[in-house]
């Protein structure tokens, strides 16, 4: 069972840049794909951004392309999310979630097996 634990929500003016880390325990985290998703308050989980297991593949969804980079240590278990020029329209609770590298990487929500608990991210205007 893998275990993940995000950190690095805060909160930032817009224009301004924050990391996330998502560290993953109790699996092989090269065996994983990655993603990185956001809950804004009354809406649905959406998926930002995903990295294949040797980091060497990314996808985004258009509103963070350009802007987000998604990337991966292996010999330190953990993903990274890094955000640049970020809006009000950014603030969400954001969650890393992990699932099997041979199932590659999907926007769907429900098949992905493994989520952290979130951190909340607020750019003030």
């Amino acid at each position: 069972q893998v275990q993940l634990v995000e950190s690095g929500g805060g909160v930032v003016q817009a224009g301004g840049s924050l990391r996330l880390s998502c560290a993953a325990s109790g699996g092989t985290f090269s065996n994983y794909a990655m993603g990185w998703f956001r809950q804004a308050p009354g809406k649905e989980r959406d998926f930002l951004a995903g990295i294949n297991w040797s980091g060497k593949m990314t996808y985004y969804t258009d509103s963070v392309k350009g802007r987000f980079t998604i990337s991966r240590d292996n010999a330190k278990n953990t993903v990274y999310l890094e955000m640049n020029s970020l809006k009000p329209e950014d603030t969400a609770v954001y969650y890393c979630a992990g699932r099997p590298a041979a199932a590659g990487i999907i926007s769907t929500i429900r098949l992905w097996n493994y989520w952290g608990q979130g951190t909340q991210v607020t750019v003030s205007s």
